[in-house]
């Protein structure tokens, strides 16, 4: 499918004794899969925290001699997903943000070399703090008039940002870390996982409908937080239980204790079955894995169709065909294979190569598909285009018939949650029929899994779900953007 952003991933580690930046590093490395934009960590030791944040991969922001420069018991940590245009390392987190006001500065991020950074320690007398954060925040009205009323100006600021600085502000009042945090959440109007450190504080909040995931786990007496629960058995940490929503939980020197700070209205974005999470994490208690392997089940039985193979989109859409071939006997072939190594790079591809497109990523293994009526299975379709390279490629490696099955309902509504969805307007089943999707993708035919067939799928109920995507009912509000989005 088209390449969607997502904001992003969080990752902390609290424990004495325990190598915490080290733990964060593999802890990222296992969720890089959230965002390729950055990466970044924060070490504090008690006194004060240090910071070290770049653009590009985890492996291309952290070396062994930065690692080892991390010193201290409890880190916060974080990847940021990909956009097209406005990256800069300023963007990056951790934010920090200190008794002073901001500690970070523009100016501090190196102009030259490759890959753009910032380190920075914070002075052991300042009330300093780390935010890290997955989600996003359609309004951000409240936070900025309370902003303005303590005299900073926002204007430039991001929605992670904003939330950082609004907390110092509170502090810098005499309020303790938990106290701030209380009386700046009912101002984050959105979709939040975060974290918060302090010098000797590691505290996780979430927004009252947990449309992003966030869980705990144990690890030698500390404790490891982590959007995604696959980052655990990488570091040999023992899943807890999900963080819920509307709780914050507080981690210290005397241990874990959490407290409830709005009504929880369970709504995670169903998205992440669909698309975001690796097959390996476990989501309401549930395998990703199976739940897509489930999500080509229903199709086959929904869809009934002659072909001679099965062929997946990779990686997403595996399981899915997985679940497709066994339900429809019909077999499946890995025959597009993925050049794994084309991550977020900072050369520009030749022109030539960019037009080639998907062909760049993907190959298709002609001896597969030559003289086939082949079914192809995707996770999902955004704007398109994607979807068509991959139909021509099929046709061109010999296709006799190339019928293009989706494992979800028609993606008809923008996402104000944390996914970088375009605007409605470019989504393709916002403004085309299935079967003028079909005509544009050129395809034998053009299947779409039912959303009652996606929530079976799932073995939960419907009430579990944040669908805003599929059925634009947005479960927390989004304010002024309402008017970005009509029904289709």
């Amino acid at each position: 499918m088209e390449l969607l952003g997502e904001k992003c991933a969080v990752f902390g580690v609290y424990g004495k004794g325990l190598e915490v930046a080290r733990l964060s590093f593999f802890g990222l490395f296992a969720l890089q899969h959230r965002g390729q934009e950055s990466a970044g960590m924060a070490v504090a030791d008690g006194e004060s925290i240090t910071l070290h944040k770049g653009m590009g991969l985890v492996s291309q922001v952290f070396t062994e001699d930065q690692i080892q420069q991390l010193k201290g018991h409890i880190s916060v940590a974080h990847n940021r997903y990909s956009t097209a245009g406005g990256s800069h390392v300023k963007h990056a987190q951790p934010m920090l943000v200190a008794g002073k006001g901001s500690v970070e500065r523009p100016e501090d991020a190196p102009s030259a070399g490759m890959y753009p950074y910032v380190s920075l320690r914070s002075a052991p007398e300042d009330d300093t703090i780390a935010l890290v954060h997955n989600g996003n925040l359609p309004s951000t009205t409240a936070l900025a008039d309370f902003l303005r009323s303590k005299k900073i100006d926002s204007s430039e600021y991001s929605d992670s940002r904003m939330m950082a600085e609004a907390i110092g502000a509170l502090m810098r009042e005499g309020k303790d870390l938990e106290d701030a945090i209380v009386e700046v959440y009912p101002l984050m109007t959105g979709a939040f996982s975060v974290l918060i450190m302090s010098k000797d504080k590691l505290i996780a909040i979430r927004d009252v409908c947990g449309i992003r995931p966030l869980s705990v786990a144990q690890l030698n007496g500390g404790y490891v937080i982590a959007s995604e629960t696959c980052a655990y058995p990488t570091i040999g940490a023992e899943f807890l239980r999900e963080i819920n929503p509307g709780e914050m939980l507080v981690i210290d020197e005397k241990g874990m204790h959490t407290r409830t700070l709005g009504t929880p209205n369970p709504k995670l974005d169903i998205f992440e079955f669909v698309y975001f999470a690796r097959p390996d994490s476990e989501l309401l208690g549930t395998s990703v894995y199976e739940v897509r392997k489930n999500f080509g089940v229903q199709l086959a039985r929904e869809n009934k169709i002659e072909a001679d193979v099965v062929i997946p989109v990779p990686e997403t859409a595996i399981p899915s065909a997985v679940g497709f071939s066994r339900t429809s006997g019909i077999p499946m072939e890995l025959a597009l294979a993925k050049n794994r190594y084309i991550h977020r790079t900072f050369i520009q591809p030749e022109q030539h190569i960019r037009e080639q497109g998907v062909k760049a990523k993907l190959t298709p293994i002609v001896s597969s598909i030559k003289g086939k009526r082949v079914i192809v299975i995707d996770d999902s379709i955004v704007r398109g285009t994607t979807s068509r390279q991959i139909v021509e490629m099929l046709f061109e490696a010999g296709a006799t018939e190339v019928h293009f099955l989706v494992a979800s309902p028609p993606v008809k509504f923008p996402d104000f949650y944390g996914i970088d969805t375009p605007k409605q307007e470019t989504l393709i089943a916002a403004t085309k029929s299935v079967e003028e999707i079909e005509k544009y993708l050129r395809a034998t035919s053009l299947r779409y899994l039912s959303y009652e067939g996606m929530i079976a799928a799932t073995g939960l109920p419907e009430s579990s779900f944040s669908t805003s995507c599929f059925n634009g009912v947005y479960p927390i509000d989004i304010r002024e953007r309402a008017k970005e989005v009509k029904n289709v």
